[in-house]
């Protein structure tokens, strides 16, 4: 049976024992899985056009609470650049990718509720698959989340609980609960099964481009989900030998709140240890609220995958976020701050983002609204 395992310490754990993090250092799983088998582009003309198409490379079978995510529209901005239109899904955003998985795996394993935290994105998303799928749902969410999105999460029944503070203390709250009995954690960073939703995103890219994958690979990276999901297809299609080249990993931060970027260019394979008395340790407001993470639980899988690609980090103003916002609406492209992250470092990137270039649009406009 699949089972979890702690990639610091080896420590391994069943599915079915609802333990959210490795016992011994507290860390994130990852998941005992490899797909054995591949399909050639050609063989999937025929399958159900949603992300559930490549189920040789997915943990879980197809599940009856599909909300026919996935298989979101491949566009060019440019030449060069060519945009991915996630926020073409059932909830907006491209965290649906991730949240089926959890909300099915949570639904075999029958827990008594299910518990997560976000910014937002994250919590529509297991807000909708719980719904889907008739499990109690409770999300946790900073205070001043974006009123549109506790609207949505409200909407498909969950409970939603607002945390005073920031993010690390919604994420603490979260994690609180999930130390109870019964309880099943829908984390989006510390469950790798939301990662093998995620890494649906390049198998896509890949079917698109008629088997191939771009020359990079722009990511706007907070907790890395997507970052590391891409990281985890592009591995997996090299070994099945599927594609002979990998593409760049380019991962994006704000400039406000860039963590990892400073660590990557000091060279670090992880972040120094907190000093609450630095002033850095204080999270300044960004325009991209969902990818202002202070502290990221895979920040060393985020670097080490970056590095391995030959890719790099890139950060953008507020400045920059406003004017990649109207730049996509002119284009007709009606996108939230932190999904247009990408496109404004890539248009500021220079030789960073040479050759062929994809950018996701994470999530839809209507869920923030124009930034002033």
């Amino acid at each position: 049976m699949t089972v979890y395992h702690c990639p610091v310490d080896g420590t391994r754990s069943e599915i079915t024992a609802l333990t959210w993090c490795c016992p011994v250092c507290r860390g994130p799983w990852d998941l005992d899985f490899a797909p054995e088998r591949g399909v050639a582009p050609n063989a999937l003309s025929g399958r159900v056009d949603s992300l559930w198409r490549y189920e040789e490379f997915l943990p879980l079978a197809a599940p009856p609470i599909s909300l026919g995510e996935g298989r979101t529209p491949l566009v060019p901005l440019t030449d060069s650049v060519s945009a991915k239109l996630d926020y073409l899904m059932p909830t907006l955003s491209f965290k649906d990718r991730g949240a089926v998985m959890l909300a099915e795996l949570a639904r075999r394993l029958g827990p008594d509720r299910v518990v997560a935290d976000s910014t937002g994105n994250a919590g529509t998303s297991v807000a909708a698959y719980c719904a889907r799928a008739g499990l109690p749902c409770t999300v946790f969410v900073p205070e001043g989340t974006s009123p549109k999105k506790t609207e949505q999460i409200r909407a498909h029944g969950a409970h939603l609980v607002t945390v005073p503070g920031g993010r690390e203390a919604t994420a603490l709250a979260a994690r609180a609960a999930a130390d109870g009995p019964g309880v099943f954690y829908a984390s989006h960073v510390f469950n790798p099964y939301f990662l093998h939703g995620t890494k649906t995103y390049v198998y896509e890219l890949w079917e698109d481009l008629g088997g191939r994958l771009p020359d990079a690979l722009a990511v706007p990276v907070g907790n890395g989900t997507l970052l590391l999901g891409a990281a985890l297809a592009v591995a997996e299609l090299h070994a099945l030998g599927l594609i002979a080249t990998r593409p760049r990993l380019i991962a994006v931060q704000a400039e406000a709140v860039s963590p990892l970027a400073g660590a990557f260019r000091a060279g670090a394979d992880d972040l120094p240890p907190a000093d609450p008395s630095d002033p850095a340790a204080v999270v300044s407001p960004t325009l991209a609220e969902g990818i202002a993470i202070p502290r990221p639980p895979r920040a060393r899988q985020i670097l080490a995958a970056v590095r391995a690609s030959g890719g790099t980090f890139l950060t953008v103003s507020e400045d920059h976020v406003r004017e990649a916002q109207r730049d996509l609406a002119a284009r007709g492209f009606y996108v939230e701050t932190t999904g247009v992250a990408c496109w404004a470092a890539v248009r500021e990137g220079g030789e960073a983002v040479r050759g062929s270039v994809v950018v996701p649009l994470c999530g839809a406009g209507l869920k923030t609204g124009m930034a002033e």
